[in-house]
């Protein structure tokens, strides 16, 4: 039986080993060669990266429009996904039909549609000006501000899906018990609700943060020159500018930061509380 389940899951693992495993081996050696032939193995890319303030400050300023971008999610996601467990009923799959409906469209489709609804003489410039509320261009566009707004609206229905189906299977009893014994409704939330979905948020931040670390469509899209982060740094070093070498160096290095990411994110998660 052992033999059969070995061969049985045979090709999955090579399918694993020969699209993501040997091609990781292979820029992490590209990330240890030189410019200059015959080097051999050096630290060189390494060592560019952090001796260098600019990319160090990029670091720090993509690590904190991250944290920001999944905070928004999670102060959007966790009040939507509450009333579609606790509150909607025939119309839940409704709204969560609506809510993975850009699942369905191309990434770029999306971030373009963005485009033109953030850019000056957009749509929001001119619903705006015709209720008053501003008098002049917008400005918005080309800003952290969009590319914040994109990444919330490309990344936050990963945060609603988890944490929905945490609190979807949350048992009705304990709140009801809860608030029999005279807890109030905060009270409720803070000892029962909020460490019983502790395992879906934690995976909703996992899903949001670890992919805004590495996205640069969005920043370079939304954000021009203004949203440039350790994403854009990597897409340039390896379709614009040629330097594979240390682009695969940046790559390892935000490898390692997701690796940091997940670890911390599990721990969060693990025991179902956030106590």
């Amino acid at each position: 039986m052992g033999a059969k389940r070995r061969l049985l899951a045979l090709p999955g693992v090579s399918v694993i080993l020969i699209f993501a495993v040997a091609p990781l081996f292979i820029m992490l050696y590209y990330s240890f060669q030189g410019d200059s032939q015959g080097a051999g193995l050096t630290l060189e890319n390494y060592t560019r990266f952090f001796e260098k303030q600019f990319y160090l400050s990029l670091t720090w300023s993509t690590i904190k429009n991250s944290i920001f971008v999944t905070l928004v999610s999670l102060a959007v996601s966790y009040p939507l996904a509450y009333i579609m467990a606790k509150k909607l009923k025939g119309v839940r799959n409704i709204v969560l039909v609506l809510i993975i409906i850009p699942f369905f469209t191309n990434q770029l489709v999306r971030v373009y549609s963005w485009l033109i609804f953030l850019q000056d003489g957009g749509i929001l410039e001119n619903v705006l000006s015709a209720l008053g509320i501003i008098n002049g261009a917008l400005g918005l566009l080309y800003t952290r501000a969009a590319v914040v707004i994109g990444l919330v609206h490309a990344f936050f229905p990963y945060m609603v899906i988890t944490i929905y189906l945490a609190l979807e299977k949350l048992d009705n009893a304990l709140l009801e018990a809860s608030a029999s014994l005279g807890a109030s409704k905060f009270e409720t939330f803070r000892k029962i609700t909020l460490p019983l979905s502790a395992p879906g948020v934690a995976a909703g931040l996992l899903l949001v943060f670890v992919p805004c670390l590495g996205t640069f469509v969005e920043p370079r899209i939304l954000g021009g020159v203004n949203g440039m982060v350790i994403g854009t740094v990597i897409e340039d070093q390896f379709f614009r500018i040629y330097g594979w070498n240390f682009g695969a160096a940046v790559a390892f290095i935000l490898l390692a930061m997701v690796i940091v990411s997940v670890s911390a994110f599990s721990r969060l998660g693990r025991g179902g509380s956030l106590e």
